[in-house]
């Protein structure tokens, strides 16, 4: 079978302008945090902060176009972020499987969005997707 408990798929992703902006101008978030830079930096970070369902966007796409087999369909997920992302930062999806249930023909993964050295955790958390 093509799905294997432990097997592991690793995708990158960078946070570009066009994405940042993307991302707000389409769900309308405008909140400080995420859009100015002094604001960021008065509340305790070191830039502005990309918006965390960013992330999301990148796990679906991983889910839609990067599995091996494109006949899925997400039946829930997952995620908790840990430290804030920003502009232009490489981002590395590392997600594993945890469990697979040929019987319903379901897929559990966990996973794991760190940097490009592995020593910072952005977000972590699972998905489980239907083979349809």
């Amino acid at each position: 079978m093509i799905f294997q408990k432990g097997s592991v798929f690793t995708e990158s992703f960078k946070i570009s302008d066009e994405i940042y902006l993307d991302f707000s101008r389409v769900f309308k978030d405008f909140n400080p945090l995420h859009m100015n830079s002094e604001f960021a930096m008065k509340k305790g970070f070191k830039e502005k902060v990309m918006h965390g369902n960013i992330l999301n966007g990148f796990l679906s796409y991983f889910i839609g176009e990067c599995l091996p087999i494109k006949d899925v369909i997400i039946h829930s997920q997952s995620i908790n972020y840990k430290n804030p992302v920003y502009l232009n930062e490489e981002v590395v999806l590392i997600s594993t499987i945890n469990d697979f249930y040929e019987s319903v023909k379901t897929v559990e993964f966990k996973f794991r969005f760190t940097n490009k050295n592995n020593s910072i955790t952005f977000a972590r958390g699972n998905f489980q997707i239907g083979l349809i």
